[in-house]
């Protein structure tokens, strides 16, 4: 067993935060009506991809009848059906769409993963639930070293400054915004792909795609 599938069993089997545990597993239970038919996850979601990723994308946390409902990362919700077309269309995906964790999908030179494992409340962690769960995602960027880290929001791209003892006075998120930090890493700032921010256009399909060029202008660089 590698590393990463070790880890990958520890996550899965995580129980440290209480709120989250109930919430994952009733929601687990109770079933979305369109799903009921369906077996839910209702575990922490671990990261997936390619293990000598350049690129890593960092989201969130996992959706409550899209992640917590299929296993993986951005798998079965409208954020997904956002961003896989997005990946396909710069080469990082072999296929536009993620809908089950036995569908296919094989990520190419990247690897994707979240600030928090378990579908929290309302899609709101705490930072206490937060800080718990980073250790995971230190873990992870030990283990793939990524080029690029590609944060997708604010939340994410603030738990990369914290795990690098990055200023955050110094480093700014906006769409867009791309840094080089101290270690050398380039960190990358993108809206988050939720249907909030797609549906009114604030993340548009071409800002989208300009993100996945510069990630891997980013990643030749070295």
């Amino acid at each position: 067993m590698t590393e990463l599938e070790k880890l990958e069993k520890q996550i899965i089997a995580c129980r440290k935060c209480p709120r989250l545990v109930e919430w994952r597993e009733e929601v687990a239970r109770v079933k979305r009506k369109a799903y009921m038919d369906q077996e839910y996850w209702g575990k922490p979601v671990p990261g997936f991809g390619d293990p000598k990723a350049r690129v890593m994308v960092v989201g969130l946390a996992p959706g409550a009848h899209g992640s917590n409902r299929t296993g993986r990362q951005f798998t079965g919700d409208a954020s997904g059906k956002f961003l896989y077309p997005a990946l396909h269309k710069a080469g990082f995906a072999n296929q536009p769409q993620s809908e089950s964790r036995g569908d296919g999908l094989v990520l190419n030179d990247m690897y994707i993963t979240a600030s928090g494992r378990c579908a929290p409340p309302d899609n709101k962690p705490s930072t206490e639930e937060l800080n718990t769960c980073q250790p995971y995602l230190e873990r992870e960027l030990e283990l793939i070293d990524p080029v690029v880290i590609v944060c997708l929001g604010r939340i994410a791209f603030e738990r990369i400054l914290k795990i690098y003892s990055a200023r955050s006075s110094v480093y700014k998120f906006a769409h867009g915004a791309s840094y080089q930090l101290a270690n050398g890493k380039w960190v990358l700032c993108s809206y988050h792909p939720s249907q909030q921010n797609t549906s009114t256009k604030k993340l548009t399909q071409k800002m989208f795609d300009a993100i996945w060029e510069k990630a891997k202008e980013f990643a030749n660089r070295k």
